[in-house]
């Protein structure tokens, strides 16, 4: 009757510490992919603080370069774009139209000395400027996230339980548009 008990009390301590050992990596994959969730919500509040600068960006410049109408126009499409696109994939794509036009409206400043000496647009454009910034080091962390949650997700033996309890790949913040991804010419 002992060895019996001794082999049942076995039993049921190894059943614990496989218990212990698969709660503890499933509870490790929802923190990571809790990790991802904030660091996508951060990426979207730094978006929407760009989204809500540029009517008035596009606004000033009008008052300046009102003929240059299809400019101001890609730039105010590009951001309704921006605005209702859902998920990484279809916002990171619409986010790069979105620097593209911003990109182009720069261009157009500099025909413009007026423009650019206007309290009002360089107020705008030096939040711009810090908002682009903040959004940058968002796109990294959130990417950080990414790969820590996708490469545990990926390693045995936390495998089998993101298979069992469907922890899916998470999708990275990539650049779409081969000309953010240029380097800059700088000339003298």
């Amino acid at each position: 009757m002992l060895p019996m008990m001794i082999g049942l009390g076995v039993i049921f301590v190894l059943f614990l510490a496989v218990a212990g050992w698969a709660i503890g990596i499933y509870n490790g994959l929802v923190r990571l992919r809790n990790q991802v969730k904030n660091a996508w919500a951060q990426i979207d509040v730094q978006l929407k603080r760009r989204h809500d600068l540029i009517p008035n960006l596009v606004e000033t410049v009008k008052g300046y370069a009102g003929h240059e109408k299809s400019t101001l126009q890609g730039v105010t499409e590009a951001r309704a774009k921006a605005v209702s696109a859902e998920g990484v994939g279809p916002q990171s794509a619409a986010e790069g139209e979105l620097s593209a036009a911003l990109g182009r409206l720069m261009v157009v400043v500099e025909q413009y000395p007026d423009l650019k000496a206007n309290q009002n647009f360089l107020g705008l454009q030096e939040e711009l400027t810090s908002t682009e910034n903040k959004i940058g080091f968002s796109r990294q962390h959130y990417n950080d996230s990414v790969m820590t949650y996708n490469t545990r997700t990926q390693m045995f033996p936390a495998n089998i339980i993101a298979g069992m309890f469907n922890f899916k790949q998470e999708e990275f913040f990539e650049l779409s548009d081969e000309a953010e991804r240029a380097v800059p010419k700088v000339s003298f």
